[in-house]
């Protein structure tokens, strides 16, 4: 009996979400939903958010973000600030450890880019090449490997500040 009465109040705390009818039956709009609806928007997350304990602003953390995608699902349009939060996030995944829930926020981030993406105007040239380079580079072992030992050579010849991030690897 407790244990009934507990589900049915932690139910009518989880996050409802009334999809848009652009989203209604697609695949990102269903799995958003399923997501969403499990957020039960206790602020734990908050805790281990790098960025919220960074910058300390609300959306900038976990609990934000997934309001920003709930308003996107039910139709609000995206604008480049809500871009700008969403990009914030580091896909660290710490909030997902500390979520009593069990919001699987990384896929949650991902569905929220996309459509962020898709409702604002395209990144300017530069910053388009710069995210291209930075997701290519860093994620392919043969770049990176060849960025850090060009970023070697160079290294006496740089600020010190930026030599202490340059690691000076070791020799055989």
């Amino acid at each position: 009996m407790i244990l009934t009465v507990f589900l049915q109040q932690e139910d009518s705390l989880n996050m409802q979400t009334e999809l848009a009818s652009q989203f209604i039956g697609t695949p990102d709009g269903m799995t958003a939903q399923k997501i969403l609806n499990k957020c039960v928007h206790c602020g734990f997350c908050t805790a281990t958010c790098p960025t919220y304990q960074l910058l300390g602003d609300e959306l900038d953390g976990p609990r934000g973000r997934i309001y920003l995608i709930k308003q996107m699902a039910e139709g609000k349009k995206a604008t480049e600030k809500t871009r700008e939060h969403l990009d914030r996030c580091l896909t660290c995944r710490n909030c997902e450890s500390t979520c009593p829930s069990g919001v699987d926020y990384g896929h949650l981030i991902d569905i929220g880019r996309k459509w962020a993406e898709e409702q604002t105007q395209p990144r300017p040239l530069f910053e388009r090449i710069l995210r291209k380079a930075l997701a290519n580079g860093l994620t392919n072992k043969t770049l990176f490997d060849g960025a850090m030992k060009m970023g070697r050579m160079v290294r006496p010849f740089l600020p010190s500040a930026i030599q202490q991030k340059i690691p000076q690897g070791k020799r055989p």
